[in-house]
């Protein structure tokens, strides 16, 4: 029987949960007691200790060595958020020290970063000098398992189709369309009028699968009866497509503003083909059922009144 959590309070040790994520890693005990620098018998007797106390068992034999149980990668979930809240801890506790007043880390798509994120940190900048904001540019599909493992505190973006979200928490800020783009010497640059079949002569920058984007993209050309075009190169970095653009005849798709933001610097040109299918709205997406530190709610809040 799985015993009350004041039980668990009082008898299980950091120490066990290293050693879980160990025989994890490794699939043995040996390879484990090693990594630990422990005895395997002194292993083999700490995990029956805790499977004891869990009242389940957490790993099972196989030809290779051990895996473990659907309780031992619950278990092994929940460890790693241990381990990881210890380092958040730790660097919030840095950022005190050094004169600080807390450290906040986000997770955005393309989309929202350089209007609206980068209006509020510049805002928060000027009113609280003293947050450190540290901000991580991917596509949701790579945001949202970093932000599941405790490695960023939230996510500006959108949870993917067919992800599990019972996890986390969305608070919708906003949606956005996509455009064609192509640099600005492009021979399609100043075409009035295309067809997604002429697209797919010319090289494509695309953002690599299972992006939302990507798969998108890839609907789009469906849609339109024309096979989708293969994509030359692969990023979601906006710095490396603007700069791969210029003086190219690739062509890639960015979110609109992100788009009229460097067309506005002559980076880029929008092709008149405008895609059908849109991303899901975007918003704020953190763990549930974990409160929000200091910091994060002063980004949060900055969020909301800006989007409003």
């Amino acid at each position: 029987m799985i015993p009350p959590v004041s039980t668990l309070h009082g008898r299980l040790k950091m120490q066990h949960l290293r050693l879980l994520l160990a025989v994890e890693e490794r699939g043995s005990l040996r390879q484990a007691a090693e990594a630990l620098t422990l005895t395997q018998p002194a292993v083999s007797k700490m995990l029956q200790d805790m499977e004891d106390l869990l009242g389940v068992p957490l790993f099972e034999r196989h030809a290779r060595g051990l895996r473990p149980t659907r309780f031992g990668l619950a278990a092994t979930r929940y460890a790693r958020l241990v381990f990881a809240d210890m380092g958040g801890l730790r660097d919030e506790l840095v950022a005190l020290e050094s004169g600080k007043i807390g450290r906040v880390r986000v997770g955005a798509v393309m989309a929202p970063t350089p209007g609206l994120l980068a209006d509020v940190i510049r805002q928060l900048n000027r009113d609280h000098p003293r947050l450190e904001v540290a901000v991580h540019v991917e596509t949701s599909d790579v945001l949202m398992p970093q932000l599941e493992r405790d490695q960023l505190d939230l996510v500006l973006g959108r949870v993917p189709d067919g992800w599990d979200s019972s996890g986390l928490e969305f608070e919708q800020l906003g949606d956005e369309g996509l455009a064609i783009v192509v640099g600005p010497q492009h021979p399609l640059a100043r075409r009035r009028k295309l067809s997604f079949a002429e697209l797919t002569r010319y090289p494509w920058i695309m953002q690599p699968r299972p992006s939302p984007m990507r798969a998108l993209i890839d609907r789009s050309f469906e849609d339109a009866g024309v096979p989708a075009p293969p994509s030359t190169i692969e990023t979601a970095a906006v710095l490396m497509t603007t700069s791969l653009l210029a003086d190219s005849e690739l062509i890639a798709v960015l979110p609109e503003s992100v788009a009229a933001y460097y067309g506005r610097l002559g980076a880029l040109a929008v092709l008149p083909l405008p895609l059908p299918r849109k991303l899901g709205p975007y918003g704020i997406v953190t763990r549930r059922g974990r409160p929000p530190t200091a910091s994060m709610s002063l980004l949060i809040d900055a969020l909301r009144a800006r989007s409003r």
